[in-house]
């Protein structure tokens, strides 16, 4: 079973920011090959969702309030599920807690996130809506989504 676990940086404890890093980088650099700064400083002002397994962070992501991140609304990135944990429901499981985290913490308000196209069904089946055209964001095709409900 998984334990969901929600902390601002300032309350992360060294081997909680270790593990977050790992992961990111798991997903991120090692699997998906991308080239890019993970370290952008908007972890400072992010919420971090973790899912534990018996101790280990297995599947994470980054929630923001608007104008952390996107100019007029709250949102969600760096979602990823670890390998290992896949097929489980885990990634279904994050993004629901991220839009729970989303509503608790900032209201009622339309969250938009950055969604890696080939993730474009995942999200429209999580109730997510497709606006505007690709783009490309650390080399590799995006679009922008949004989530109203």
């Amino acid at each position: 079973m998984i334990e969901w676990v929600e902390k601002e940086f300032k309350d992360l404890s060294l081997e909680e920011l270790y593990e977050i890093s790992r992961i990111r980088s798991e997903v991120f650099v090692v699997e998906q090959k991308i080239l890019y700064n993970d370290f952008d400083r908007k972890d400072y002002k992010a919420i971090h969702l973790s899912g534990e397994i018996e101790g280990e962070i297995m599947a994470y992501a980054r929630i923001f309030d608007e104008g952390n991140y996107y100019e007029k609304n709250p949102g969600f990135g760096r979602v990823a599920v670890s390998e290992k944990k896949r097929g489980k429901g885990y990634g279904k499981e994050l993004v629901k807690r991220c839009i729970e985290v989303c509503k608790k913490r900032f209201g009622e308000k339309e969250i938009k996130i950055s969604a890696q196209a080939y993730l474009e069904k995942f999200y429209i089946d999580l109730g997510f809506e497709r606006r505007g055209e690709e783009y490309i964001e650390d080399g590799i095709p995006h679009c922008a989504m949004y989530y109203n409900k």
